[in-house]
């Protein structure tokens, strides 16, 4: 992945663009959690209810920390969570006050998840925060596993792309609510 590309789709989500980029599985569409006409921008390009909210994608637990009420996590389930971090693993955890509510989809909760695969992790690094993420596909659609694909989905509605390989996973990662352990998507 060229650090150009990397530049280029940093600097669009610093000037409230939308972007496509590879994660684990399959590509995601982010932006800056902040911006919420960022935010409106995407979900109308998903055809997507802005109700369902979304999750956030981090280069490490810094960049997350801010998200989630730690006087509401057990002390436990920190340690499970972060064990599991960085990997293909999204946890629901208590949110802070700070977490604009575009965000939460009116949830109690927010989904956060810092991820191990390198052009994700070095586009949050770039951008310098955590990013929104979620599948870059029209709601209901199959989640596009390529940039070639996403160029067919979204032709040139998108501010930048970044071109690298998702990762190996055969299906978006699971969500897990931290506190209770259990499944929300598997």
């Amino acid at each position: 992945m060229p650090s150009a590309d990397l530049q280029a789709a940093a600097d669009a989500l610093r000037r409230g663009g939308v972007v496509a980029y590879p994660t684990e599985a399959v590509y995601g569409l982010g932006c800056d959690p902040h911006d919420e006409a960022a935010l409106r921008r995407l979900f109308a390009l998903k055809r997507r209810p802005p109700q369902q909210g979304v999750l956030l994608i981090a280069a490490d637990f810094g960049q997350i920390e801010r998200y989630v009420a730690l006087d509401q996590l057990p002390e436990q389930a920190l340690q499970r969570v972060r064990a599991s971090w960085p990997g293909p693993h999204t946890w629901i955890l208590p949110r802070s006050s700070t977490v604009p509510p575009w965000i939460s989809g009116g949830h109690a909760g927010i989904a956060l998840r810092v991820t191990a695969h390198a052009p994700a992790a070095a586009l949050c690094r770039a951008f310098g925060g955590a990013l929104v993420s979620t599948s870059a596909n029209r709601h209901g659609e199959p989640p596009t596993r390529s940039a070639a694909e996403i160029r067919t989905v979204f032709g040139d509605e998108l501010d930048a792309i970044v071109d690298a390989p998702v990762g190996g996973l055969e299906r978006p990662t699971a969500i897990r609510d931290a506190i209770s352990g259990e499944f929300v998507r598997q």
